[in-house]
């Protein structure tokens, strides 16, 4: 399946509390979708049935050959790359965190040629022998780009991905989300602070009462606004 990624009448209840009212989402490559919302609105709830990690009560992928229930949530997980707001890091260097990304198997000298060329674009190839459960908050974030970026899965799904982050992690984080969209590749960000995300922004979406609507175009924060004029 190519192009766009059509989901509809997604549903999805905790107990009595309806949190996805059958709302329907098109994942678009090549375009950033910011995903806002108040606290408690789903948000993160979504993005993780968009991954295949949470069950929906109900969900439909469109396209010429529609996957039997059993086979959507592989079909999911096959097409998606879900980064958590707080980048798990396993035990063991920052190279290896990143080859987790890889199939096993392969030829080594390849394998290792793709890690190192993540590390590269990520700016971590400083830091390839360091302890991953050492590096800060935003060179965690920049470890889970990396790792996406040796995934296949056209579309990322990012919970908060600047969340507590400075201001130069925020900056670096942004150009690399610039260059999945220059690749191809669609995002879908779910975030407080749409400002920040000005500059990738194709789409402003709101969830609310479990359905989605197109909210205002995302302006840039002052500041930014102010150095650019």
């Amino acid at each position: 399946m190519n192009g766009t990624f059509g989901l509809r009448n997604i549903e999805l209840s905790y107990g009595a509390r309806r949190v996805l009212a059958g709302l329907d989402l098109d994942l678009l490559p090549g375009r950033c979708i910011l995903l806002c919302g108040d606290n408690g609105a789903g948000k993160s709830s979504l993005l993780r049935v968009l991954a295949g990690l949470q069950p929906a009560d109900r969900i439909t992928v469109t396209g010429p050959e529609i996957p039997s229930p059993r086979r959507v949530a592989r079909l999911l997980r096959d097409r998606t790359t879900y980064l958590h707001q707080h980048p798990y890091a396993f035990r063991g260097t920052v190279e290896r965190n990143v080859a987790y990304a890889l199939p096993r198997g392969g030829e080594r000298v390849g394998r290792q040629a793709r890690v190192e060329e993540a590390l590269s674009w990520a700016g971590l190839d400083h830091l390839a022998k360091d302890d991953a459960t050492r590096l800060s908050g935003g060179e965690r974030q920049r470890l889970a780009l990396a790792r996406a970026r040796l995934r296949p899965s056209p579309f990322l799904l990012l919970d908060e991905p600047t969340a507590n982050l400075d201001g130069p992690s925020r900056s670096r984080t942004l150009e690399l989300l610039h260059t999945f969209l220059e690749e191809g590749r669609g995002l879908v960000v779910a975030t407080h602070d749409p400002a920040h995300f000005a500059p990738v922004c194709d789409i402003h979406l709101r969830l609310e009462g479990g359905r989605l609507r197109l909210a205002p175009p995302v302006s840039p924060p002052l500041d930014r606004a102010v150095e650019a004029g």
